[in-house]
């Protein structure tokens, strides 16, 4: 393969511009991005805060919402800091390794985020339709063992595709990344050589997790509507029904966003590049910034000891 002179040789450094096409108002972008990340992380933290310090909250539903609140503040952390930096500080630079290092955290952090819906479902999946077992199946070593095995299977997908960047990429069109964050597919596209098989494992990973997650947790819900639907009372059904609400919200959230960034970076060649930029990004911080009020609002026990809280 013939390397033209106008590629770079492992650059130290990248370009992040933000959002291509939009620079000049990027300071103004900055402010809500900013807003929900602070309220991301006020309310991820009074989350953690009031599952930790309500023994009644310690069961299998409330300790997954608490590694979903901790897992949101890292990853709106992993992202919004740099972000602002580009947006009101004009600091687009990144070294080559921390970009990676960020690239590698988000989509670690996506996929754990992903696993955790998926053991909230078949949490409620049993706790709905074998009540009686669920404290013996979903024990606190469980969740324990649950928790690790989602944050592993992230680690060892996602690395990979750090490997191959590092070790298969050595000539690069450019050193500047249209994005706002250092997203794989972004970097990929930058290289000059070996790109085909880090753009065919990016599509494994993300249809692996994505694929088995999504399956999962929609035989899970089809199973508790059938469940709850069978119950004869109409009280009882709706009782069964609203303690799901919250997760549906948050799981169709999540999923359509990333559905939806997912076929427009790789399929919708006429969409503006900043249409792309802007869903991509709301795609990482909208489940941090809705996810505590969410639940916040449907979960009875945690409403009531949020306001006792504030009210204090």
């Amino acid at each position: 393969m013939s390397i033209s002179n106008a590629t770079v040789f492992m650059p130290s450094v990248f370009t992040l511009i933000g959002i291509p096409g939009l620079e000049s108002v990027q300071c103004l972008i900055g402010i809500p991005f900013c807003a929900m990340y602070l309220t991301a992380m006020f309310g991820n933290s009074m989350l953690l805060i009031i599952i930790k310090s309500e023994r009644s909250l310690h069961e299998p539903m409330y300790i997954f919402l608490g590694m979903l609140g901790v897992t949101d503040i890292a990853l709106a952390t992993t992202i919004m800091p740099k972000m602002l930096g580009i947006f009101w500080f004009h600091v687009p630079e990144i070294y080559f390794d921390s970009c990676l290092l960020q690239m590698w955290l988000i989509h670690s952090f996506q996929c754990i985020e992903s696993g955790i819906l998926l053991a909230m479902a078949l949490d409620r999946y049993v706790a709905i339709c074998y009540p009686l077992r669920h404290g013996s199946i979903f024990t606190h070593q469980l969740v324990t063992q649950i928790g690790a095995m989602i944050t592993l299977r992230a680690a060892i997908l996602v690395a990979p595709c750090l490997v191959l960047i590092k070790c298969r990429f050595q000539f690069y069109h450019t050193t500047i990344i249209s994005h706002s964050y250092c997203e794989h597919m972004a970097i990929v596209k930058l290289a000059a050589e070996n790109v085909q098989i880090n753009k065919i494992y990016g599509l494994f990973v993300a249809f692996t997790v994505v694929g088995f997650d999504l399956t999962f947790i929609t035989l899970s819900y089809m199973q508790i509507f059938i469940t709850v639907f069978r119950l004869p009372q109409k009280r009882a059904r709706w009782k069964a029904f609203n303690t799901c609400i919250a997760h549906i919200c948050v799981f169709l959230q999540l999923y359509s966003l990333a559905l939806f960034s997912f076929f427009t970076h790789r399929f919708g060649a006429r969409v503006p590049p900043y249409i792309h930029i802007l869903f991509s990004s709301l795609y990482l911080l909208f489940p941090p910034f809705l996810n505590p009020l969410v639940y916040g609002a449907k979960t009875k026990l945690i409403r009531i000891h949020m306001v006792k809280m504030l009210c204090s």
